[in-house]
C-alpha cells in the first residue's frame, strides 16, 4: 500500500493539474543504487524471490522512501530562516518583545515523521512550536514548520529532535524564548511467538517530550503555563511530559523497560543482511559507528526476520465445518435457518511487501451459520489471521486469503473487513499521519447480497485503528 507509482509521473488530470507523487529524480544515483542492492540482499535473506512480481520494484521504493525521509541532512536551518524575518514595530524594552505586548506565538499540530535511529522504522510526530518574539522582528510562521521538518527528516530520537528544533530556532531568530512539544508514536513490536497467544497487543508506544530556551529554559516558568494553556484543547496531560534534561533510556520499543533488546527468537542474525543494513546507513550519509547507531542494523534485521518466507503452522486440528443443509429424495435442497455470526477486532501484524514497512490493525469476520450450530471459535479465526499476517503482504491479498480460508473451513458464506494503519503512508511522501485503510473480502452470499453485507457492516462498532492523539492516557 502507499503511493501510486514508483517512477516519474506525467499524468495530467482532467482539470489540468499534474500528478507528481514522488517525482524526486533519485533513480540511478549512486546512493539509491547502493540502497537498492542492499534491499535485494535483505529480501533474499528473508527467503524471497527478488524477481517476484510484487517485489520487482520494492528495492527502488525502499530506497526512495529512505532517501526522502532523510533529506534533512542536506538542509541548513540558516538558509530556511534567512529572508523570513520580518520587522514588527513596537515597544522594545528590557525584555524586548516585538509588537509591544510580548505575545506568545504558537503553531500547533504540525504532522511530521522521522526514522527511529534505533530500528530504522518511521515514527509519527505531532509537533507544537512556540516562541516569544523580540528585537522588533517576527518570523514567517511556515518557517517554524520547515525547521521542524528539516530535523525530523533525519535518523532521530524524540528528545534530541525536540532539543535540536529548539536550539536551531533560538539561534536562527534570536527570540526571547522557544518552546517545543512533541507527541511521538512508534510502532510497538510484537514478539511473534507470544503474539499468537496475546490478541491484546498494543500497537503503539507513545511519548511526550519538550524542550525550551530563554524564558522557557525553566520548566516551571510562567511562559510554559501560557504555552500549555494553548495545548489544553489537545488533550495533553502535562505530568506525562519529559522535559529537556530527560535521561530515560531509549524510547524505542526495541528496548524493554529493563533495557533488554527485543528479539524475534527466530534464529541467529544473517551477517549478510546486517552488512546490507549497515550499508544503507552509509548511503544515507550516516556513520554506522555513531554510538546511537551501533545496534541499528541488527535491530532492523531482527524486525524483518519476523516476516521471513516460512510457513507458521496453522493448527486447525482437522476442523472442517460444512453447511448444514439437507436434500430431499427429489433432490431439493432444504436450508436450515441461518444467523449471522461475527468475530470483531482480531488483531494482526504484517509487513508491506512494496516498502518493507509494517502495517497492522484489526480484522472483522462475519459468516452465516445454521441455527443451533455452535459458531467457530475465536482462537481458530485468530490463528488464520496470524498465519497470513506474518508474511510480506499487501492488504488486499490478506483480506482475500483470510476470507477464502475461513470459507473453506465453514463451507459457506464469509465476509472479512480489515482496518489497518500503514507506516508507508507517512513515509512515502504522502505523510498522512493517522490515516488508515479498509479492505473487504467476500465469499458466497456476501458477494451477491447487499443486505447481508450491510447487516455485517452495521454490526461493527465505530472503531478507529489510527495512532490517535490520546496522550492523556498513554505515556
Amino acid at each position: 500500500m502507499g503511493c501510486l507509482d514508483d517512477g516519474h509521473f506525467g499524468v495530467e488530470l482532467d482539470n489540468g493539474v499534474k500528478l507528481s507523487c514522488i517525482e524526486l529524480g533519485l533513480e540511478g544515483e549512486p546512493e539509491t543504487v547502493a540502497i537498492e542492492n542492499a534491499v535485494k540482499v535483505l529480501l533474499q535473506g528473508l527467503g524471497e524471490d527478488v524477481n517476484r512480481e510484487g517485489l520487482l520494484k520494492t528495492p527502488l521504493r525502499v530506497a526512495k522512501a529512505l532517501r526522502q525521509g532523510t533529506t534533512g541532512y542536506k538542509q541548513k536551518v540558516k538558509d530556511i530562516v534567512q529572508g523570513a524575518l520580518f520587522p514588527e514595530s513596537g515597544l522594545d524594552n528590557a525584555v524586548g518583545y516585538a509588537g509591544g505586548v510580548g505575545g506568545l506565538v504558537v503553531v500547533r499540530d504540525l504532522d511530521l515523521f522521522s526514522y527511529c535511529e534505533t530500528c530504522l522504522i518511521p515514527f509519527q510526530i505531532k509537533c507544537h512550536v512556540g516562541y516569544v518574539p523580540r528585537g522588533q522582528r517576527v518570523v514567517g510562521l511556515s518557517k517554524l514548520s520547515r525547521v521542524a521538518d528539516a530535523f525530523a527528516k533525519r535518523l532521530q530520537d524524540p528528545q534530541r529532535l525536540a532539543n535540536e528544533i529548539c536550539s536551531a530556532l533560538d539561534q536562527g531568530i534570536k527570540p526571547a524564548g522557544v518552546a517545543v512539544l512533541l507527541q511521538c508514536s512508534h510502532v510497538r513490536f510484537p514478539n511473534v511467538q507470544s503474539f499468537f497467544l496475546d490478541s491484546n497487543h498494543q500497537g503503539w508506544a507513545k511519548v511526550l517530550v519538550s524542550s525550551g530556551s530563554g524564558v522557557f529554559e525553566n520548566e516551571k516558568a510562567d511562559a510554559w503555563s501560557d504555552f500549555f494553556s494553548l495545548m489544553r484543547f489537545r488533550g495533553i496531560s502535562l505530568d506525562k511530559i519529559h522535559m529537556r534534561d530527560c535521561t530515560e533510556q531509549c524510547w524505542c520499543p526495541f528496548h524493554s523497560s529493563s533495557g533488554e533488546i527485543f528479539s524475534s527468537n527466530i534464529g541467529p542474525a544473517n551477517p549478510g543482511m546486517i552488512a546490507a543494513a549497515t550499508s544503507i546507513l552509509r548511503s544515507l550519509g550516516e556513520d554506522p559507528s555513531r554510538k546511537e547507531l551501533i545496534g541499528t542494523p541488527s535491530h532492523f534485521v531482527d524486525w524483518l526476520m519476523n516476516f521471513q518466507n516460512t510457513n507458521f503452522e496453522m493448527k486447525l486440528n482437522g476442523f472442517v465445518k460444512g453447511k448444514n443443509d439437507y436434500i430431499r429424495s427429489n433432490g431439493e435442497i432444504i436450508r436450515n435457518e441461518e444467523q449471522l455470526h461475527t468475530e470483531l477486532n482480531l488483531s494482526f501484524w504484517s509487513q508491506c511487501e512494496h516498502h518493507l514497512l509494517p502495517f497492522h490493525g484489526v480484522v472483522h469476520i462475519g459468516y452465516f451459520s445454521a441455527d443451533g450450530i455452535d459458531p467457530i471459535g475465536r482462537s481458530l479465526l485468530q490463528s488464520v489471521v496470524h498465519f497470513y499476517g506474518f508474511k510480506l503482504q499487501v492488504q488486499e491479498r490478506l483480506s482475500r486469503q483470510i476470507a477464502q480460508t475461513v470459507s473453506s473451513l465453514l463451507g459457506g458464506d464469509v465476509m472479512v473487513l480489515i482496518e489497518a494503519n500503514h507506516t508507508c503512508m507517512i513515509s512515502r511522501g504522502i505523510e498522512k499521519v493517522g490515516s488508515n485503510t479498509a479492505t473487504i473480502g467476500v465469499v458466497g452470499r456476501f458477494s451477491t447480497d447487499p443486505a447481508a453485507r450491510s447487516m455485517f457492516l452495521e454490526s461493527i462498532p465505530n472503531f478507529a485503528t489510527s495512532a490517535g492523539s490520546d496522550f492523556s492516557s498513554t505515556a
